[in-house]
């Protein structure tokens, strides 16, 4: 019925397949609302209440091309970002444990809408792999169509994950979700802990799922998602040349993400959250995330078209003007 739900099962047979409970995350990433994965979502876990870092996950660095060393070759800043993955499965080893799971969002976006440099994912798989981990892709809020060139963000980057797990979009608006794995990881689960839900396998859960998929694909709704999204960052990267106060612009397809920082270059969360305000006052809802919410976050319906980019564009020029 959720994504929260469908991470959750992902969780339960990474750790029933492997026999082991630690897990590898990105730092500020986040999975979801249950216990077990507040527990391996720093998003949750390192804010105000949080309680901090369980020993079983373990953190590896954000990989935003954007905050990369200056040293590092462009094109290999994926592959650096992921040697982290290899230090974490060495020191499970060292302390006698070993990870169950490697899980990301293919493009992080509570983190602040990270579009994965090059590279990274299939140098991290790799890695996690060798440690004897389940690779899982979270596409709870990035998958079905929404990045445009394909249906799975996670394809951008040429790799295929053990275990993909979706939710939002495949109900628009009804709760739904799922999980797709190997048969050989689904075999391996069933050992009499399987999965139930009272209100799993409904007819009319899946009905307006086939619906969703009925519409994806009569309406092209991934090449819209290509066009106007690229119409949307052309729109926003004038607006980064217009305003200081707009770092860097990011995303791909319909999820795009803007920096806003201060006259020094440093985050700055007090203008971001005048931004959203102004924003809703003007009849646009965004949010802010990141670790310093200081970036607008921007997910637009799949059928938004360029009239109500534009709209967008026009009222966030207003309300940069404004700030």
């Amino acid at each position: 019925c959720s994504g929260s739900e469908a991470n959750e099962l992902a969780l339960r047979m990474a750790r029933t397949v492997t026999g082991a409970r630690d897990v590898i995350t990105l730092d500020w990433a986040y999975h979801g609302h249950t216990q077990a994965l507040i527990d391996i979502s720093p998003y949750k876990y390192k804010r105000k209440g949080g309680k901090g870092r369980p020993e079983t996950t373990w953190e590896v660095p954000l990989p935003d091309a954007y905050r990369a060393p200056a040293e590092w070759p462009q094109g290999e800043i994926g592959r650096l970002y992921a040697a982290p993955v290899t230090d974490a499965v060495a020191a499970m080893t060292k302390a006698g444990r070993k990870p169950a799971a490697f899980i990301a969002e293919s493009l992080p976006s509570s983190a602040g809408q990270i579009v994965l440099p090059d590279g990274y994912l299939k140098a991290a798989h790799d890695a996690a792999r060798a440690g004897g981990a389940i690779v899982i892709a979270d596409e709870v809020q990035i998958g079905f169509g929404r990045v445009g060139s394909h249906l799975w963000a996670f394809e951008t980057q040429g790799v295929v994950p053990d275990i993909i797990t979706m939710g939002k979009p495949i109900g628009n608006g009804h709760p739904m979700a799922a999980l797709v794995t190997t048969e050989e990881i689904a075999e391996a689960f069933a050992n009499g802990m399987e999965y139930f839900n009272t209100f799993g396998g409904n007819p009319v859960s899946a009905a307006a799922g086939m619906a969703v998929l009925d519409v994806m694909e009569r309406e092209r709704l991934q090449d819209n998602a290509v066009a106007v999204g690229g119409h949307v960052r052309t729109g926003l990267h004038k607006l980064q040349d217009k305003y200081p106060g707009i770092a860097g612009v990011r995303g791909r397809g319909l999820f795009f993400g803007v920096e806003i920082v201060d006259a020094a270059g440093a985050p700055d969360p007090a203008a971001t959250k005048v931004l959203v305000n102004g924003m809703r006052d003007r009849g646009v809802l965004l949010s802010r995330i990141g670790r310093h919410d200081n970036v607008l976050k921007m997910r637009p319906p799949m059928v938004f078209g360029t009239a109500e980019a534009d709209l967008l564009l026009a009222t966030l020029d207003d309300a940069m003007s404004a700030l």
